[in-house]
């Protein structure tokens, strides 16, 4: 049975498809081989979280963070779900937790419980929030900002009586001082805002850049890898050894020289004779004579005439003009 051409693009473009779907999935993180359980979590913020980010039980990878879905319309609380990679028993008192580390890439930690209870396939963990860097920040500088609000307001009522026996230009510096710590504690507040504040912005820029560090960790491990080779073949190579044999091959070359430039040997004697040059190039004239004379006499050299008659011509004694010697002019 003849297959046409439009079944035979049909069934390449189908199997075309489907590479391009396990490709993307692949580069997605998710391992279509691997074990496929899948769990969820239910989270009021997913800050820093993103698909394909890690999920890990004492500190080993058991699988992806594979979609991640709004509760409801409100947006109260956001849906995650994760795919297992490992046979991993799970006590189903354990509970979730998302680690947003700002120095690097953010992932969701699972607290094993007691419990002799496993989770299976569809089941949803437990989850508690935990704060981030700039909430612990904050928690920290609260009872110090309440300290400096106190103590401002002790100032302030300090002003307000020493403003009964000091001069006005004394109490407008005391009210511009005021003014400033004011302005520096509000400045303060705006730093430190987990949501707007610059404080926040620069810490999420420095999570992003590592995320992206640590998701380029293999190509910087190969590029130190393939570095560490060449070190080590250059350390094997005898460096000193062929440096040495160079040398000495430069130093045979410039006496073989310096023998040829006065004159010694062979070479020297070729190079720097006159003679031999003057010699050459009376031979190749004489030579070119007697290839002249053969042409234009050539009975004179070989007779082979039966009837012929002796050539008396007298033999050329210089080479005639030629294109090498008399060029012609256009």
């Amino acid at each position: 049975m003849k297959v046409s051409n439009e079944t035979k693009v049909g069934i390449l473009a189908a199997f075309a498809i489907t590479l391009l779907i396990l490709g993307f999935n692949f580069l997605k993180g998710k391992n279509l081989m691997a074990k496929k359980d899948t769990i969820f979590a239910v989270f009021p913020k997913v800050d820093g979280l993103s698909t394909s980010d890690a999920i890990r039980m004492n500190g080993l990878q058991i699988g992806n963070v594979t979609e991640m879905e709004e509760g409801d319309q409100d947006l109260t609380n956001v849906v995650v779900g994760f795919h297992l990679t490992r046979d991993i028993n799970i006590p189903d008192d354990s509970y979730a937790i998302i680690n947003a580390n700002p120095l690097g890439a953010t992932s969701v930690n699972i607290v094993k419980g007691k419990s002799s209870t496993f989770i299976e396939n569809g089941d949803t963990l437990r989850t508690v929030v935990a704060a981030g860097m700039i909430e612990d920040l904050k928690q920290s500088l609260t009872p110090v900002m309440d300290n400096v609000t106190g103590t401002l307001t002790s100032v302030d009522s300090l002003v307000e009586q020493l403003g009964l026996v000091l001069d006005p230009t004394t109490r407008q510096h005391l009210q511009a001082t005021m003014a400033n710590l004011a302005a520096a504690t509000k400045q303060l507040n705006e730093l430190l805002d987990t949501k707007h504040g610059a404080l926040a912005s620069t810490l999420q820029n420095v999570s992003s850049i590592t995320g992206n560090l640590q998701k380029q960790n293999d190509s910087i491990n190969k590029v130190i890898s393939n570095a560490g080779m060449v070190t080590q073949k250059l350390a094997a190579l005898d460096l000193e050894k062929t440096m040495t044999k160079v040398q000495s091959t430069l130093d045979n070359l410039n006496t073989t020289l310096q023998q040829i430039n006065s004159g010694q040997g062979t070479a020297g004697k070729l190079v720097n004779d006159p003679k031999l040059y003057q010699n050459l190039n009376s031979t190749a004239n004489s030579l070119n004579i007697l290839l002249q004379d053969l042409r234009l006499h050539p009975k004179r050299y070989i007779n082979v005439s039966v009837f012929g008659r002796k050539d008396k011509t007298g033999p050329i004694m210089q080479p005639l003009p030629d294109s090498a010697t008399n060029p012609r002019t256009p």
